[in-house]
């Protein structure tokens, strides 16, 4: 039977990514030796890691004067990294769900942070919206798409301070104006490859500017004069990553990706709008992320939650239950996962609907 993945991460990888990386853990670029075990400083290998941050720089239109690294540590490791490099003083948050969160106690440990904003209170069912951003912080950094709960900011926020964003499960969804930002990072078990690399995309001249010592794995200029290459990095995925950024690349690059994306969100939010038995937690359609679509049964069918579960896993449907902290359901739509999938639960919502 197909299985239809929509788990939230690690999550669905293109074929062509797979079978690729399958491929070269047999046999890698003709070299008679498993990827696993060549050496990172192999001219082959240092023409993957090339080619993959020229496709970065390409496919997101990322201007002179950035670096693309890749690092171990997940986003998680980000949270402190980069206020360890890019906090001087003081820098602004806005609290939208369970990572932002976490990003924000890390950075508390290098300097003053302004929680400008927060829908925690609602169960960060919403983007919070009319709140002022300072020009005298040091960045404003902000978790574009929410996976436990469903929302996401798809626009490049107006600022008068440098911008900092967390994309781990939106990055390649969308256009990203580069000239706004100092860094972006991303962990790569979503949109990219599996768990055990990070993107970090870091603006050079925003380098440099923080009295405190930096310890030298943790220092953004380490890794930019080493080529990601300080320490030995994590070869499987970032070759796994090459796959998936060669795939977007003939698929037509972000434009066509977000075309898709958008398609496959649509889809599903107007099955669960036109239902009476499922309904979205994330109301406002503007703060509704196309990454994860979380819903939940209606009151009077909350009971039949655990057998919707079954009744997909039946037609081969995986991943859709909700987060511990939110329950009901969720369903992944990241870039990998066809449209067909989505039609397949559709249909079985509606199937099972009828049912009851």
């Amino acid at each position: 039977m197909k299985k239809h993945n929509f788990y939230a991460g690690p999550s669905i990888l293109s074929e062509y990514t797979i079978r690729n990386t399958a491929d070269a853990i047999i046999n890698f670029a003709d070299m008679g030796l498993s990827l696993l075990e060549i050496s990172h400083r192999s001219k082959q290998f240092q023409a993957v890691i090339d080619e993959a941050s020229a496709l970065v720089k390409e496919l997101l239109d990322i201007p002179e004067g950035f670096h693309v690294l890749w690092l171990g540590g997940g986003a998680s490791m980000q949270f402190c990294m980069l206020p360890y490099n890019l906090l001087a003083k003081r820098a602004a948050y806005i609290d939208t769900g369970t990572w932002a969160s976490n990003a924000i106690k890390e950075a508390r440990l290098f300097g003053e942070v302004d929680v400008l904003a927060s829908s925690k209170e609602a169960g960060y069912t919403y983007i919070p919206k009319g709140f002022t951003i300072p020009a005298d912080v040091d960045y404003f950094h902000f978790t574009t798409n929410n996976t436990i709960y469903g929302t996401e900011i798809r626009t490049d926020p107006d600022a008068p301070c440098p911008l900092v964003a967390d994309m781990s499960s939106d990055i390649f969804s969308r256009p990203i104006d580069f000239s706004k930002y100092d860094a972006v990072y991303a962990g790569a078990q979503k949109n990219l490859a599996p768990a055990g690399v990070t993107l970090v995309i870091v603006r050079e001249s925003a380098l440099g500017k923080v009295d405190r010592p930096i310890p030298t794995m943790l220092d953004y200029r380490t890794h930019i004069k080493k080529g990601s290459m300080f320490n030995t990095p994590p070869v499987l995925p970032i070759f796994s990553a090459l796959q998936t950024l060669r795939y977007y690349k003939e698929l037509g690059g972000i434009t066509e990706l977000e075309r898709r994306d958008i398609e496959k969100a649509s889809y599903l939010y107007d099955a669960i709008d036109s239902s009476k038995m499922f309904t979205g937690t994330v109301t406002d359609p503007a703060d509704r992320s196309i990454m994860n679509v979380c819903f939940v049964m209606t009151p009077e069918y909350k009971h039949l939650e655990a057998g919707f579960i079954d009744f997909c896993a039946e037609r081969g449907i995986v991943g859709i239950k909700g987060h511990r902290s939110v329950g009901g359901f969720r369903a992944s739509l990241y870039n990998a996962l066809p449209l067909e999938s989505v039609k397949v639960l559709v249909d079985a919502m509606n199937d099972f609907e009828s049912i009851h």
